[in-house]
């Protein structure tokens, strides 16, 4: 990679140091350096890491930023939006199809004009899921009224991120601003980067908050109304202000990069030129691939081609006279796109080049579009030599031939079409009489009689070995164990987590039945529209010819945090009553990115983004009560379990399946064990399950049509143990052991104890 010295090593008139350290670090280091008021957060890959490397300083006592994570991507922008309009200084990290979930909120931010900076941590939008970067969410952000600052390395993030919130404070400008680095490139790959030796520099370059004259609504002298209804023609007069603050953007911008040059001895002009003083070809990339692009400037200009290559800096407001200006004898340019704008014949880069040359006059220069790198695929030298080929190409013909296609993809071959590994589980090995659920007329409730477990060994397993879960983990032998309870074929939709991550690596599948992605928060959603097609097509007689048995079960499989982001949509079906199961695997975090804590994490337990230390000793709030939120929308069941229980799982397997083909929606929460993230011993897993429901932390119960029966009492079995104990069988939770957390550990005691008198009062009370 064309590294330039001496720009790397530029004296500024500050004092500065040296650090080693990624892009997604580099953010967080501006962001404790500026120290910002409130940072409202969701983890997602590959963005997660901003927050937990915030959290970790926070933890030792390094900023005093207040970190809220929201219930989903939605929720942390509503909160920055929030906390913007209320004086303060506001931060986020975001990717891809988080950041399309948040996107609703972000016109409303630069529409009533409150700054803020986000960092676009960039990655693939699904479906199909991938987590690896490209600029398709980035794409997206083109038209939401925020400044669009680039980085194309660790040392961009970090500079980038302290002229952001200058320029999203200026009066001139007055706007949230998105800074972008790619991810799982520059995001995580670590490198050498100077930073702001003292806080107090950064922080005077930035200015004091809040600036003179900005609306607060805080300010009880100065009430104000924030987003009125408009009619036009004050709606058109308010786009025609965004329109000038935007372009005002790109003007202080350039006054601002200059202040931080002279302070620094680094510079970020609105567009990074790599020999285009003469260039007669070039090449026009974003981000990380331009940096490998500059080697093939330099291996071609060895052989005598005048070649260049152009990366903005910003690209909102899009710097159109500018690279008009450097394209002015260029014959013919390439611009890589890591992102398609589908059926716009060019990615949004190479359409937008088009135009600045044809407003600013230019006929002569070539384009040539091409879409690249998508998934995260990586971008080499010879792939910028074919970029400079495809310009040279067109040089020597006078025209171009193919003005837009993709650039890497394989065609596909009909000899290696994935065939089937595993053949379809037969109903007859599925359905095998050996449970029986009755309605009991007398007491309102089923009646369920099962074998004993070893007679049910003999049922295939709905998921294949072979997955890649870690070692230890619990969600499959608790989805297993559940599942034996359940007759008959099953469509099941697995939500966004580890057990859809580890189980379907394309081309292959773990899955013998039917199985559903859709994303993280909108599962329940997606799987009514199932159910309710499954009956209506069933009623129309368009399902006769399949020849079913029986009707399907329908089951959604969520966890790591889905019932916090898929709260509403869950409840919206329970609320109509489909016929169909939820089962949430309870890890207790956000396990698929990284072990974050997720609503269910309780009290003062250690994740990424609940670190321990001397200012902070886990999680601060309480867990959710899931089953009891569930039970209050008045489904027919709703249940508990745990695998070291196995029967009584079992068994509300059984009832949970007569109760979704003949009632309606059932809720089921099974607690299961993760080693990786509770630090514990993988074969320990049993006897931890085992003391969550003995120090009654996760006690076992049911609702059944409303009333509430606690199906293992610890108390009465004289096997109730001290919440204390439990505790010290995992190292997330040992730390609660010692003295400096004594009043955390007594505040989840009295938690955990007042829940179950609240559970053994409805046990004991029908009506309750």
């Amino acid at each position: 990679m064309a590294i330039d010295l001496s720009q790397e090593t530029k004296k500024g008139r500050v004092e500065q140091k040296t650090v080693y350290e990624s892009g997604n670090e580099m953010a967080a280091y501006a962001a404790h350096q500026i120290n910002y008021h409130i940072m409202g957060y969701f983890p997602i890959s590959p963005s997660t890491e901003v927050a937990q490397f915030l959290d970790l300083m926070k933890a030792n006592g390094q900023h005093d930023i207040v970190l809220i994570p929201g219930d989903g991507e939605h929720g942390s922008a509503g909160i920055c939006y929030g906390a913007s309009t209320a004086g303060g200084r506001v931060f986020n990290a975001t990717s891809a199809n988080g950041f399309l979930y948040m996107l609703e909120q972000l016109p409303v931010q630069s529409g009533t004009r409150f700054p803020m900076v986000m960092n676009l941590v960039c990655r693939s939008v699904s479906g199909p899921l991938d987590i690896h970067g490209d600029h398709s969410d980035l794409y997206f952000a083109l038209n939401i009224g925020w400044p669009i600052l680039m980085c194309r390395d660790p040392q961009a993030v970090y500079d980038m991120n302290i002229m952001a919130l200058k320029l999203a404070e200026d009066p001139e400008v007055r706007l949230p601003v998105l800074v972008a680095s790619d991810g799982y490139f520059t995001s995580h790959q670590k490198r050498r980067v100077q930073v702001f030796a003292n806080r107090e520099d950064v922080q005077a370059f930035i200015g004091p908050k809040p600036p003179q004259g900005f609306p607060d609504t805080l300010d009880r002298n100065n009430p104000i109304t924030v987003g009125p209804y408009m009619n036009e023609p004050d709606f058109i007069n308010n786009r025609y202000q965004l329109s000038v603050a935007m372009y005002n953007a790109e003007r202080v911008y350039d006054r601002i990069r200059r202040e931080y040059a002279e302070l620094t001895g680094r510079d970020y002009p609105i567009l990074d030129l790599y020999r285009m003083e003469d260039a007669e070809v070039a090449v026009f990339l974003l981000n990380s691939a331009s940096e490998i692009v500059k080697d093939v400037v330099d291996q071609l200009r060895a052989k005598g081609i005048k070649a260049g290559s152009i990366s903005p800096n910003m690209i909102r407001p899009f710097p159109q006279k500018a690279i008009a200006e450097a394209l002015k004898n260029v014959k013919a340019v390439t611009v890589g796109d890591r992102a398609d704008s589908y059926g716009g014949h060019g990615g949004n880069m190479a359409n937008e080049v088009k135009a600045a040359l044809f407003t600013h006059g230019n006929r002569h220069t070539m384009v040539i579009s091409r879409v690249y790198g998508l998934g995260g695929k990586d971008f080499y030298a010879e792939d910028g030599h074919h970029f400079f080929q495809l310009a040279l190409d067109a040089v020597a013909k006078g025209k171009v031939e193919v003005p837009f296609d993709y650039y890497g993809h394989t065609p596909g071959d009909a000899q290696k079409a994935p065939k089937r590994v595993l053949n379809p589980l037969k109903y007859e090995d599925l359905k095998t009489g050996l449970i029986t659920v009755k309605p009991n007329e007398e007491t309102g409730k089923l009646d369920v009689r099962i074998p004993p477990l070893r007679a049910l060994t003999k049922k295939p397993k709905r998921l294949a070995p072979g997955h890649g879960a870690c070692p230890g983990c619990g969600i499959f032998s608790g989805l297993e164990l559940f599942f034996k309870g359940i007759e008959g074929d099953i469509v099941a939709l697995f939500q966004t987590g580890c057990a859809m991550v580890v189980t379907t690596g394309y081309p292959y599948s773990a899955h013998k039945a039917t199985y559903i992605h859709n994303l993280f928060q909108n599962g329940a959603a997606t799987l009514s529209g199932v159910v309710e097609m499954f009956w209506e097509r069933k009623r129309r007689g368009e399902l006769d010819h399949l020849n079913l048995q029986d009707d399907f079960t329908f089951v959604m499989v969520t966890g790591d945090g889905g019932m916090d982001i898929g709260m509403g949509p869950a409840i919206g079906a329970a609320l109509r009553n489909h016929k169909m199961i939820i089962i949430e695997y309870d890890n207790e975090g956000y396990m698929n990115t990284g072990a974050q804590l997720s609503y269910s994490t309780p009290l003062g337990h250690r994740t990424s983004t609940s670190n321990v230390g001397s200012h902070q000793g886990g999680k601060l709030f309480h867990h959710k009560d899931t089953p009891q939120i569930m039970a209050a929308t008045n489904i027919p069941y709703v249940f508990t379990g745990a695998e070291a229980f196995p029967q009584d799982l079992v068994k509300k397997a059984a009832k949970a399946q007569w109760y979704a083909q003949n009632v309606g929606m059932v809720y089921g929460k099974i607690l299961i064990t993760c080693p990786l993230n509770w630090l514990s011993e993988e074969q320990q897993g049993t006897k931890i399950l085992e003391g969550a429901v003995n120090s009654c932390f996760f006690p076992l119960y049911e609702v059944e049509q409303g009333v509430t029966t606690i199906t293992y009492n610890p108390e009465e079995k004289n096997k109730k143990i001290p919440l204390a104990d439990w505790l010290q069988m995992m190292g997330k939770t040992r730390h609660m052991g010692k003295p400096e957390y004594a009043e955390a550990l007594r505040e989840f005691e009295r938690e955990v104890e007042r829940r179950w008198t609240i559970l053994k009062a409805k046990h004991e009370h029908p009506c309750l």
